[in-house]
């Protein structure tokens, strides 16, 4: 794992766009319903965020890249439930995830149009807001006056910390010869952490639904 880690970091340091692409659709596609669910694009913009103290990655760019695909990502799911309207909700392949949409849908009814800026940062639901908030007749001024601030504040607080991250070890890592390294270990404990916060989460909901199951 740690050889492969360290080959894509490579890769990706030597091929730039290939980052930038790969962070603006890490972000666009968390946005898409259902889908959304099972694309790491947390974990991949954190990641990939190491590259930037080295010169590998722009901060600009990589922002840039991380916002455009949320805002559109947001907003394509969106305009599909501002289509399509409430039926949409009841229809494949969202009628397979009745939990999650129902949800969704009180956190929508409850925070009203702030649930689409807080939605941006409340995983799985972040998948089913933007969806929902069209189906729910929101309109698309309002959607977007909360949409691009969310995005806008989302972008940096996934990218920020990866870059103070490797720098701070590149800094003092220093000290026990582990110059130029820090952005492989920062990969790797990004990629382990997240792997075990999935692995919480997936026992968690597990043992909710036992405990439902027995209490009926």
């Amino acid at each position: 794992m740690t050889s492969f880690i360290d080959a894509l970091t490579h890769f990706v340091a030597a091929h730039g766009w290939l980052g930038y692409l790969t962070i603006f659709l890490a972000a666009l596609l968390e946005a898409v319903p259902v889908l959304g669910t099972f694309i790491p694009g947390t974990t991949i913009i954190l990641a990939l965020s190491a590259l930037i103290p080295a010169g590998d990655l722009g901060l600009v760019g990589v922002l840039v890249a991380a916002v455009a695909g949320a805002v559109l990502g947001d907003g394509g799911a969106f305009w599909i439930g501002h289509v399509r309207q409430r039926q949409l909700l009841d229809a494949w392949p969202l009628s397979n995830y009745p939990g999650v949409v129902a949800q969704s849908e009180a956190f929508f009814h409850r925070f009203g149009t702030l649930a689409v800026f807080l939605g941006r940062f409340v995983p799985p639901i972040r998948a089913f807001v933007p969806v929902t908030a069209g189906a729910l007749g929101t309109a698309p001024a309002k959607f977007y006056a909360v949409n691009i601030p969310a995005a806008l504040i989302w972008a940096p607080a996934h990218v920020l910390p990866g870059v103070l991250a490797v720098s701070v070890l590149d800094r003092y890592g220093g000290i026990a010869g582990l110059e130029g390294q820090a952005k492989h270990y920062w990969i790797q404990a990004v990629i382990v952490t997240a792997a075990l916060a999935g692995a919480t989460i997936w026992w968690w909901h597990r043992r909710k639904r036992n405990t439902a199951m027995e209490a009926s």
